[in-house]
């Protein structure tokens, strides 16, 4: 009797609430009569209660062992071992009690729970309409089955369920957010919304629904929505690092990276194991220029999760941005151990294979990054300007361009804005210029002079800036701009609309399909007349675009059918040049005393074609005397090229190697440098310009293409066509004449920059006039 007196008043207090006394109570009876299967039951369901599944486990098996036929202990030992994460062992228990009774529901669904969480899909659906087939008005059910046969790939199957989840009770937060992210899934976004909007309303203090509905708000680019419900889950839940993964999202698609860097790193702090927050991180770093933080980021990335090739690509971009080529070839192969044919791995591999002089591996690299992604539109766009330093034949870079124009701008048709060119009336013509370049960068040398000379009575001058860190070449173009748009969180849709609003008349893209360029921009045709000029050499296969700015040199009319727009030749010049600085002053003629003449080029080790090594070394055998001067990073990439060197004939030894340098020292370098040997396929163009500016006359071979033309068209804007050769053998017998003659060299060292500062290349206030003669034309041939 005084047994169950305490069973009951221990029974009392569980019932009531008060578990820290029931406990007190089972354990008084147990101490007394330590058999009593029903206390150790009672323990266990407190386990249960207070989410301790191993203690509820210990009690429940040692009720068991009392009292083994007693099927409602077995029934809480599977919920324990469920809540404990031991699936196997709760779907072993539910399957023996179904074995005994199959008509209860609910232990059908602890049989689909257990099976789904190891992974046994297929078993799981049967459980789950086993339960259905019980009780088929619980909702519970029908948005469970409906998890289960998402995971298994069947969208519709699985839609089907949550809508009959809802169908029985409309409020069903879980099946509202479930639905609406399988509907995000499949692109329905307003559907999406709608549901998870839904959902919100249902469990409006719920962070999980915020957070669901965020996510897609911020996909959607709506971040006024989405800000606001993602620091609010963030409140709400401070110690979920998945909320403050999702906030950051947000903060830095809309560009606060500092905000959102907080929030990564607190997410970090709450879960130490959240790579991608680690990698996104990473991210925000590099966009901030903190390049050691950004490093350490990746790396905290890669630590935690081995196999997370994004982290591997970002890593290995950061270290090609800071100069280490191998180090982003080794993470970038890595990479493709894990993924073979991930499109962005073969892209940035391609990139690196091409700055480190690897042309033809990149390039193949980058058509692998197609074919494997043919929506992949950086790396098309990045194999159509690798075949410029590639191709001697312009109609292989129209064929590409033509297909990237059927892949990426054809299915944009639909979004091309139909506004017709009107006479102007009197009115200043809006132009518009679209760059992510208008920073520190060798672009700036070519938009300062045009920016600086721009007519404001005539033209209303914008620009559309996706610059991630403004600089003060950021600030000294915008002085000369009437209305300056940080355009950088824009997708290129948004950016569209705009610049339709905006009324822009004649756009002018300024990058195209080079690092940061926004082709599909153009695309949409947000403008009645599009312009290319200046950074991207040759056509860009947009049947959108109207026009090319080029001149009479890099394009003479039998060149027209090379590209996709029109041509428009300016009278002089396609460059006008602005080095930005005084310093360095040109020194005297190296060879004056260093007994032979030096040779130089600095351009990128991706135009040392072999076409160009065998050209030069026709010139070094005939001077035996001579050195050379060229840019190549230390590391593999240098060492390949030596290798090129010697296999052309030109012997290593009579080579001198210098690393990439800021802008100063790299001028600088010229100091050393008597002559200058071009490029081909591809030519010097701001690199060829800069040594004419530090007083190295540049011999150029001249190409077919219209990156093999700038030399031609440099020179003679300078009055020295002479050293423009048409042939090979004309190359070498100029170089070789010029070299032997140290006077004249003597002279040009002397005489080049007053002759540079008197030319159309760095008239700023002439070539204007010449750009705005040509929007004028355009405008009235679109007018007409």
């Amino acid at each position: 009797m005084q047994n169950e007196s305490l069973y009951e008043r221990a029974s009392e207090s569980h019932f009531a609430g008060d578990l820290p006394r029931a406990r007190q109570l089972y354990a008084q009876l147990l101490a007394v009569d330590a058999t009593h299967a029903g206390a150790m039951f009672r323990l266990g369901v407190i386990g249960l209660q207070e989410g301790a599944p191993a203690d509820a486990i210990g009690w429940l098996q040692r009720a068991l062992a009392v009292d083994p036929g007693q099927r409602r202990y077995r029934e809480a030992l599977g919920q324990a071992y469920a809540m404990a994460a031991r699936h196997a062992e709760a779907a072993q228990i539910y399957h023996g009690l179904l074995a005994d009774d199959a008509s209860s529901a609910d232990l059908w669904c602890g049989l689909g729970s257990a099976l789904q969480a190891q992974g046994a899909l297929a078993e799981a659906v049967k459980a789950w309409r086993a339960a259905l087939e019980r009780e088929a008005n619980r909702a519970d059910v029908w948005n469970n089955l409906g998890n289960c046969l998402r995971l298994l790939g069947d969208s519709d199957e699985a839609q089907a369920a949550y809508r009959r989840a809802l169908a029985l009770q409309p409020g069903d937060a879980n099946a509202l957010t479930n639905l609406g992210s399988l509907l995000q899934e499949q692109g329905r976004d307003e559907e999406a919304l709608d549901s998870l909007r839904a959902a919100l309303a249902a469990a409006p203090d719920t962070a999980v629904a915020m957070i669901n509905l965020g996510v897609l708000l911020t996909r959607l680019e709506r971040f006024d929505e989405a800000l606001p419900l993602l620091e609010r889950a963030v409140a709400i839940e401070p110690h979920i690092a998945h909320a403050a993964y999702n906030y950051g999202v947000a903060l830095q698609a809309c560009g606060r990276l500092r905000d959102a860097e907080a929030q990564y790193r607190r997410a970090l702090a709450l879960d130490a194991a959240h790579a991608e927050a680690a990698n996104n991180l990473g991210n925000v770093c590099r966009d901030l220029g903190e390049h050691r933080g950004a490093q350490e980021a990746y790396e905290t990335a890669i630590h935690t999760r081995p196999d997370f090739v994004d982290a591997f690509n970002n890593a290995a971009n950061l270290m090609r941005t800071l100069g280490s080529l191998d180090e982003a070839q080794a993470l970038l192969r890595q990479a493709l151990d894990l993924d073979p044919s991930r499109s962005a791995t073969l892209n940035n591999l391609g990139n690196v294979l091409k700055d480190s002089g690897d042309l033809d591996e990149g390039i193949e690299c980058f058509r692998r990054a197609v074919a494997s992604e043919p929506g992949n539109l950086i790396a098309h766009s990045n194999l159509l300007y690798a075949l410029s330093f590639q191709a001697a034949d312009p109609q292989v870079i129209l064929d590409e361009a033509r297909r990237w124009s059927a892949q990426h701008e054809a299915p944009l048709s639909a979004q091309r804005s139909h506004v017709s060119a009107e006479p102007a009336a009197g009115r200043r013509l809006r132009i518009g210029y679209v760059s992510g370049d208008f920073r520190e960068h060798c672009q700036a040398l070519f938009m300062t002079p045009l920016f600086a000379h721009h007519d404001h009575t005539r033209f209303e001058i914008h620009a559309y800036s996706s610059v991630v860190r403004p600089d003060t070449t950021t600030a000294r173009l915008a002085a000369h701009v009437e209305k300056w748009h940080d355009v950088r969180t824009l997708s290129d849709a948004a950016l569209a609309d705009q610049i339709r609003a905006d009324g822009i008349d004649i756009l002018v893209d300024l990058t195209m399909h080079m690092s940061d360029g926004r082709p599909l921009l153009f695309a949409r045709k947000p403008a009645p007349v599009q312009v290319a000029w200046l950074a991207y050499p040759g056509t860009t296969g947009i049947g959108s675009m109207d026009w090319r700015l080029t001149d009479p040199w890099l394009d003479p009319p039998e060149h027209d059918g090379h590209y996709s727009e029109k041509s428009w030749r300016l009278p002089h010049t396609f460059w006008c040049y602005d080095a930005l600085a005084s310093e360095p002053e040109v020194n005297a003629l190296p060879a004056s005393n260093a007994g032979h003449v030096t040779f130089g080029s600095l351009n990128n080790p991706c135009k040392l074609t072999d076409s160009t090594l065998n050209l030069w070394a026709r010139v070094f055998a005939r001077l035996p005397r001579a050195r050379l001067v060229l840019m190549a990073a230390e590391g593999e990439a240098r060492r390949r090229l030596v290798q090129r060197l010697a296999q052309a004939g030109i012997d290593p030894a009579r080579v001198r190697f210098l690393p990439f340098r800021p802008r100063a020292d790299y001028l600088r370098s010229y100091h050393e440098i008597d002559l200058g040997l071009d490029t081909l396929p591809y030519n010097g163009h701001t690199t060829s310009l800069d040594a004419l500016w530090m007083g190295v006359p540049v011999v150029t071979r001249i190409g077919a293409t219209v990156a093999g033309r700038a030399g031609l068209s440099q020179l003679a804007n300078l009055g020295l066509a002479e050293l423009a050769a048409d042939s090979d053998d004309a190359f070498v017998e100029t170089a070789v004449s010029l070299a032997n003659d140290l006077p004249r060299l003597v002279n040009l060292r002397a005489t080049l920059r007053e002759r540079m500062a008197a030319s159309p290349l760095m008239d700023g206030e002439r070539f204007a006039r010449d750009v705005e003669a040509a929007y004028e034309g355009m405008w009235c041939a679109a007018a007409k």
